[in-house]
């Protein structure tokens, strides 16, 4: 400020102007090479299988794995994979779609309403419980897969659809990623609010926490979903009824029997790409929920 025969006058005060941050041309084309590398690795399987399940069978091995050769005949491959043996490769898909869904809808609900009683409750050994809970993160699927086959043995509930679905909805990484989530990005301030409102501790979660912690519960959605769709250690131990086989322990079992029907052979080719194809539109449909939890942790 400056003073003139004892006026004040103010200084003009104007906010500075962000500065643009530069990138340097040979990182971002690094970090761009880094990806595209990245993105065909995981791609040119997706496209092989694509290509392979639009050929004729005998063109398989004869012709260019990568391109297509001969009549595009993807649309009747499907529909042979499709009735073969009375559509049980259709069976297999359901049961898929049934363990898979259903056990990420009730694994992501059990995971986030313990997460965040782990995160907002207090409670003697709290601590200790949430300790135990993410030491079963470290313990491989395959290591309990015996074990649980001998209890489900004991209560007679082997080769059912039990066996495979309810131990198919505890996910401890889950618990771990609700816990985090919870804690900082549901503020105490508005629980309490809520509960003076009269809100129950139910109404509480369903109504306010579980609208914040959206973005985390779709990343366990997605998860749970994931890890139950490629599951194969689990139904091999458990089932020996195939209607009851999941589409990955099925197209093993066809993969094991080529010697005894040769056909069976582009069978898995054409219904490896089937597969695939429920786990893309999983994660394209419920790709915006990540990006909004993105945006928000940037607010944050």
């Amino acid at each position: 400020m400056s003073t003139t025969l004892g006026v004040v006058e103010p200084t003009s005060t104007r906010p500075d102007k962000p500065r643009a941050t530069r990138q340097r041309p040979a990182s971002v084309a690094g970090a761009s090479v880094f990806m595209l590398a990245f993105l065909i690795y995981f791609l040119v399987p997706i496209w092989w299988l694509f290509v392979a399940s639009s050929k004729r069978p005998s063109l398989l091995t004869s012709t260019n794995g990568l391109w297509f050769s001969g009549p595009f005949s993807l649309f009747s491959n499907l529909k042979d994979v499709l009735t073969y043996d009375n559509g049980i490769l259709v069976r297999w898909l359901v049961n898929s779609l049934a363990y898979a869904g259903l056990g990420a809808i009730f694994g992501t609900l059990l995971a986030s309403m313990a997460g965040y009683a782990l995160a907002k409750y207090t409670f003697p050994g709290r601590e200790a419980t949430f300790n135990f809970i993410l030491a079963g993160v470290l313990v491989p699927a395959t290591a309990l897969a015996l074990p649980l086959f001998l209890l489900f043995s004991k209560v007679n509930g082997t080769d059912t659809f039990w066996s495979v679905f309810l131990p198919s909805i505890v996910s401890p990484f889950g618990v771990y990623l609700s816990r985090i989530y919870a804690a900082s990005s549901v503020p105490n301030e508005l629980l309490e609010a809520a509960r003076l409102d009269g809100a129950g501790e139910v109404r509480t979660f369903f109504v306010v926490a579980a609208r914040l912690m959206t973005p985390a519960l779709v990343t366990i959605l997605l998860f749970q979903f994931v890890a139950i769709w490629n599951n194969f250690f689990l139904p091999l131990v458990m089932l020996q009824n195939s209607r009851l086989y999941p589409v990955t322990l099925g197209l093993y079992t066809w993969n094991s029997t080529v010697n005894q029907a040769a056909e069976l052979q582009f069978f898995v080719i054409v219904g490896a790409l089937i597969s695939i194809v429920p786990l893309i539109l999983a994660f394209v449909s419920l790709q915006r929920f990540w990006q909004s939890g993105l945006a928000a942790g940037g607010v944050k």
